[in-house]
């Protein structure tokens, strides 16, 4: 049976033709890097895709990271935005390897085929054909991982959530890098490009979806990947940040490039959100004020609690508000997108949890003063990706996962709070689908399983 292969299209124009020529240039680049020890490997890089000449030097300070973990990580999913070929959703190849002058990388076909059950993935290999933005990350593959196998993913139109969904499913463990494909700003003048540049990394740094396409070319896969790295608490580092006119070109008309590693958390640990504790504390402050004052307007009281402004507030965002009185369970409400800005939800779902829960009679005045407020603010969701339940038994992290069970119309969540009463994840997952209205043995090949994380602002006692 012969194997189909997509030959290399940029070899000779990107980057050079000839192997040794490949590798003494690879050489140069990468032993201009400061070799650096770390105790894990990344598990997700940022690297542009211009010539080696031009992005190169940027590039290689990501690749070098790499250096100890040959023959460790022997998977690579690797995404870039499709320039050549309009593709609606992500596109994968039908072929069964990648061809460079430094040789044959083969796919990993029992991913693909995962993949490519997703509704937004397509099969393409025109988007592929020439498309430079995965073919010039191999050599460096090639050269610091040797064998490995590869999921090459061209982006075109999709949403951050959808090429979040791929990854998710791809995430795999300690034997799979993530690597992002992506320029930045595209022929700005030297100083101006510096400032754009500056703040799409900064946005990077924040793990801030929200990316146009003037501030990246690659700013639909980059997206994805950041909600991805929410997802799993990965903590950024910048690299390098450099353009054109830094390395080979002139410096009327430059590309901007940077080099980012993302890692995973030590022993569990979770990067926290934007800013530091202080700056959680008022975003903790600020949706308990809401929240309380909220009920205390409804219930005929002026509103005693303070308001502190917070920069979060006005974007939009998910809450639960869970109420509890001497200890019980008074109102639990909330949605888990974001729909409305975070200070409209939070008073929105206080006041749904205090008199609009099915469960209660709504709340009346003489229970306000032993009234206690928790809202639980919800990262975006992200699919399990389980294929059985052992999977995801084994995949559900007890203490930070909330949950999301659908089936046909079924929903069902439990927040991370629910695992203080139900620590193991057999027992967790069976109470989310009486929930959802399930046999607790149940299970289908269709039962969906997602999973967020929350930050969590409580309030003890009443503020008042």
């Amino acid at each position: 049976m012969s194997t189909a292969i997509r030959p290399a299209a940029v070899a000779g124009m990107f980057y050079p033709a000839a192997a040794p020529a490949l590798a003494r240039e690879l050489d140069r680049l990468l032993g201009a890097v400061a070799r650096t020890d770390a105790a894990r490997a990344p598990k997700m890089l940022v690297v542009p895709h211009a010539g080696y000449v031009y992005s190169g030097p940027v590039a290689a300070h990501a690749y070098a990271l790499l250096a100890p973990w040959r023959g460790r990580i022997r998977r690579v999913v690797l995404l870039g935005p499709a320039h050549r070929v309009a593709v609606r959703g992500l596109a994968l190849p039908t072929v069964d390897a990648f061809e460079t002058p430094l040789g044959r990388v083969v796919l990993d076909a029992e991913l693909l085929a995962r993949l490519g059950q997703l509704p937004q993935v397509v099969r393409d290999d025109d988007a592929h054909a020439l498309e430079h933005s995965l073919e010039v990350q191999l050599p460096f593959l090639q050269h610091m991982l040797g064998a490995f196998t590869l999921v090459p993913i061209a982006v075109g139109d999709a949403s951050a959530e959808e090429v979040a969904q791929v990854i998710e499913l791809a995430w795999g463990g300690d034997e799979t890098l993530v690597v992002i494909s992506t320029d930045l700003s595209h022929y700005l003048p030297y100083a101006q490009a510096r400032a754009a540049d500056r703040a799409t990394v900064d946005a990077i740094m924040d793990l801030e979806p929200k990316l146009r396409h003037h501030q990246a070319c690659g700013a639909t896969p980059l997206a994805g990947a950041l909600l991805a790295a929410r997802a799993h608490g990965l903590a950024p580092r910048l690299l390098d940040l450099r353009n054109s006119g830094d390395t080979a070109g002139d410096r009327a008309r430059v590309v901007g490039y940077c080099a980012v590693a993302f890692d995973a958390p030590q022993d569990g640990a979770r990067k926290a959100g934007p800013g530091d504790e202080a700056h959680d504390a008022t975003l903790g402050a600020a949706l308990l004020g809401r929240a309380h004052n909220a009920i205390a307007r409804e219930l005929g009281l002026a509103p005693s609690a303070a308001e502190p402004a917070h920069p979060a507030l006005a974007a939009p965002g998910a809450t639960f508000v869970t109420l509890h009185r001497r200890s019980a369970l008074r109102g639990c409400i909330g949605t888990l997108s974001a729909e409305r800005p975070l200070a409209d939800d939070v008073r929105l779902h206080a006041l749904a949890a205090a008199f609009r829960d099915p469960r209660f009679e709504p709340l009346e005045l003489h229970e306000f003063a032993e009234l206690e407020i928790e809202v639980s603010l919800l990262e975006p969701a992200q699919p399990l990706g389980s294929a059985s339940e052992a999977e995801a038994h084994s995949a559900l992290r007890p203490g930070v996962d909330g949950v999301i069970l659908e089936w046909r119309g079924r929903r069902a969540t439990f927040l991370p709070q629910v695992w203080e009463q139900l620590p193991q994840p057999r027992e967790f997952l069976a109470a989310l689908k009486r929930k959802a209205g399930l046999a607790a043995d149940f299970w289908a090949d269709d039962l969906r399983l997602s999973r967020y994380r929350v930050r969590k602002f409580a309030q003890a006692r009443r503020m008042s």
